[in-house]
């Protein structure tokens, strides 16, 4: 769990591996209607299901994603990076189809709703230079927040509305798993937004919320703060907004935290979390970054029985997060298999690469 905490403490490092890893949020943008066909050719990167997805729309979701200051990459390093680009854009545009299929949309009013979450209550004028400043307009981000919900409702229908786990499941694994919950020390179950200034390629919250500037990263903290004062769940926010992307995930919570671990946090977070009660929640700032700290709970040592409090909705939010993220994954996985994918891209670079060398002649057996 203290890995998830250091996050506080932790710089953007931009990679092109981790602009890949945000490819198929800013690809949405810009992208062409899953319906729409063409004639295969040199602009023409990939075809599926005989819809195209061209060079310029892989460029436009690699320029967005990466960060302009960094040195910039080598040209294999880059034509990799757009490789994996085109594949995240490829497995956008199926379950894109899927959802047209099965007529899945977000209406007006959501995606009206949604954008205006984006904005954090910025000013128009200023909501369009911060898109200008990654290569956006208005009607991309509109796009892209379509997008967003379309997937997001497609996977409720396909995989979540699928997942049951029941008692005798719960009742099993904390049988099996018992020692588990034999606890030597008190433990703090803590969840956290974090917010930080610069671009995250590795964001992954709900609305794809990044706090770019200081200016914007104490807007959005006193967003939150606001919205959590009006009585919004933390969960929730998290979900939406947190920018820790191996926490946005799990709403924010990072599990229980024996009292031991608390002294590899930073001190004033550690001596916020001793002095909080539980359902509270504070702000921790750290190198320019900022964290919203909530107390969920505080246990104390000991045997925790199925019946104690947490336990049983513990291990059935686990159970259902392990699940979904099989079925999810099997769910991509099948979908892909069952489209036709032309990848022109790979075939182009493996056209480019020169011969291979020649073998030598045997060597002369010795006289």
């Amino acid at each position: 769990m203290n890995s998830h905490m250091q996050h506080l403490h932790v710089r953007r490092m931009w990679t092109l591996v981790c602009a890949v890893a945000c490819a198929l949020t800013v690809a949405a943008c810009g992208r062409s209607s899953p319906s729409q066909t063409s004639t295969a050719t040199g602009d023409v990167w990939a075809t599926v299901d005989n819809r195209t997805i061209t060079k310029s729309e892989v460029e436009k979701a690699y320029q967005s994603a990466i960060d302009p200051t960094a040195p910039p990459p080598t040209e294999d390093e880059a034509m990799a990076a757009k490789m994996s680009v085109l594949d995240e854009l490829v497995t956008q545009d199926i379950l894109l189809a899927r959802a047209k299929t099965l007529a899945i949309a977000p209406t007006d009013a959501e995606v009206d709703k949604a954008l205006t979450d984006r904005k954090q209550g910025m000013p128009d004028a200023q909501f369009q230079l911060q898109l200008s400043t990654r290569g956006l307009t208005l009607d991309d981000a509109k796009r892209s927040v379509r997008r967003d919900l379309t997937l997001q409702k497609l996977f409720e229908k396909e995989v979540s509305s699928k997942i049951a786990v029941s008692d005798p499941d719960i009742a099993t694994f904390y049988a099996k798993n018992r020692a588990q919950f034999d606890v030597k020390e008190e433990q703090f179950r803590l969840a956290q937004i974090v917010v930080a200034p610069g671009r995250n390629p590795q964001l992954s919250n709900r609305l794809n919320d990044d706090a770019v500037t200081p200016a914007e990263v104490d807007a959005k903290i006193k967003m939150l703060g606001e919205k959590l004062r009006n009585g919004a769940e933390f969960a929730t926010l998290a979900a939406d907004y947190s920018e820790d992307p191996q926490v946005a995930g799990n709403s924010g919570d990072l599990g229980l935290m024996p009292l031991s671990s608390l002294d590899r946090l930073p001190p004033q977070l550690k001596a916020t979390v001793l002095k909080m009660a539980p359902g509270s929640a504070n702000v921790v700032s750290s190198g320019g970054a900022f964290a919203i700290v909530m107390l969920i709970e505080r246990a104390p040592a000991g045997l925790r029985e199925l019946a104690s409090p947490g336990v049983h909705d513990g291990i059935r939010d686990l159970l259902k997060t392990q699940k979904e993220r099989l079925l999810r994954a099997a769910y991509v996985a099948a979908a892909r298999d069952e489209a036709k994918v032309v990848n022109n891209l790979a075939r182009q670079v493996l056209a480019a690469a020169p011969p291979a060398a020649p073998a030598p002649p045997p060597a002369a057996p010795a006289k």
